[in-house]
């Protein structure tokens, strides 16, 4: 068995698919998404590298990161406020060696310094555009099992549309499929078309520090950028790469419409369970009072976070903290992310509204399951 700290330090890529959802990422980055009534997408990985002893973690910024800093704070509520190891943000340029990347690769080199420095033998890494209560060690200790030298995660999935039926490859950042054997993988996909359940990469790595240090130093003065495409496919044959299935709950953001769609599902009881079942989902915390439903509020079938006043009517939707619905205001289908005000009388359907947005008394705004309507940070209506 792996020790209770996994003997590995982690790294999250927090902007790498930022593409996915431009609507959501022009304040923000991909990390610091909210999702789920009370938490950002970071929350997940953050919290399952936690619960698996991983107390030394490295997040690599690369724009739009000031919501990321003050949700992450000092690390405290993960427990990773400490002299040694603890949270590690690296922002670009705070060092001459930390520019602005474009891969992991890129990356990856930018911190050499540091990760020569450090004590672990392992490194996992992860982006943040999976919500996912992961187990860390149980990918560990396979990977120490096989022998690899690295061990990817995947999980088989349908690719989502927003992926495969785009014209312009240019608006697409890489994804990836693999051909498993046993658990070798022999070929690593990318941008794969193909229809049916396929096994669909996580992003998610463990391999030993000195060996990924190596790689990403010679793959970066040879002009690399991605460490799929420029480390593991061209030495697909010499390396030997394992994967490692993953067949829990997960919820990959793709697209506004997949953003809408995986946290609707959350409203379904089995899904939530399966989410957050096992270890806890640490966040930053907010110290708000309870949600008050008031006079003929009624609610059915929403998720609601604390610090909520609801005088109208709510159904099938979801709530973030401070929001406030108005009397007779109905609100149906929709996301309304925090301190988001619908005044009395207003009527919302499929519905997404960013943070402190403030829907007018009387104003009618409805969407469709396929389109909902998205009302940025701040705004309005």
């Amino acid at each position: 068995m792996v020790n209770a700290n996994a003997d590995a330090m982690g790294i999250i890529f927090p902007n790498i698919y930022d593409k996915y959802v431009p609507e959501l990422v022009s304040e923000r980055l991909m990390a610091s998404i909210p999702f789920a009534s009370r938490y950002r997408l970071v929350d997940f990985l953050l919290s399952s590298m936690v619960n698996c002893g991983i107390d030394n973690i490295a997040i690599l910024v690369r724009q739009n990161y000031f919501s990321l800093l003050d949700h992450l704070g000092s690390g405290r509520e993960w427990d990773l406020a400490r002299k040694k190891g603890g949270l590690n943000i690296f922002p670009p340029y705070a060092q001459k060696t930390i520019g602005m990347y474009g891969g992991r690769v890129e990356g990856l080199a930018s911190i050499l310094p540091f990760l020569k420095s450090q004590k672990e033998k392992y490194v996992v890494i992860s982006d943040t555009n999976i919500a996912v209560n992961f187990d860390f060690n149980a990918l560990i200790e396979a990977h120490i099992a096989s022998g690899a030298d690295v061990t990817m995660t995947y999980r088989k999935e349908v690719l989502p549309k927003s992926l495969v039926e785009v014209d312009d490859d240019t608006t697409r950042d890489l994804y990836y499929t693999l051909e498993v054997n046993g658990d070798r993988v022999e070929k690593i996909n990318i941008n794969s078309q193909e229809s049916g359940e396929q096994n669909f990469s996580m992003n998610i790595y463990v391999m030993e520090r000195e060996w990924l240090i190596d790689k990403v130093h010679k793959a970066f003065v040879s002009g690399g950028v991605y460490f799929e495409r420029d480390i593991l496919i061209p030495q697909i044959d010499e390396l030997d790469i394992r994967g490692f299935e993953f067949t829990g709950y997960a919820a990959r953001i793709t697209d506004m419409k997949s953003y809408f769609d995986e946290n609707m599902k959350l409203l379904q009881d089995e899904n939530l369970e399966a989410l957050f079942a096992g270890h806890p989902i640490y966040t930053k915390i907010r110290d708000d009072n309870p949600t008050r439903y008031v006079g003929e509020a009624n609610a059915d079938n929403v998720m609601v976070a604390d610090g909520c006043v609801i005088e109208g009517e709510i159904e099938n939707s979801i709530l973030f903290r401070g929001v406030k619905i108005g009397k007779g205001a109905k609100v149906k289908n929709c996301i309304l992310m925090q301190d988001t005000v619908v005044e009395d009388g207003a009527s919302l359907e499929y519905v997404i509204t960013d943070k402190r947005v403030a829907v007018s008394e009387g104003k009618e705004l409805k969407g469709t399951d396929t389109f909902p309507v998205y009302i940025a940070k701040h705004q309005a209506v």
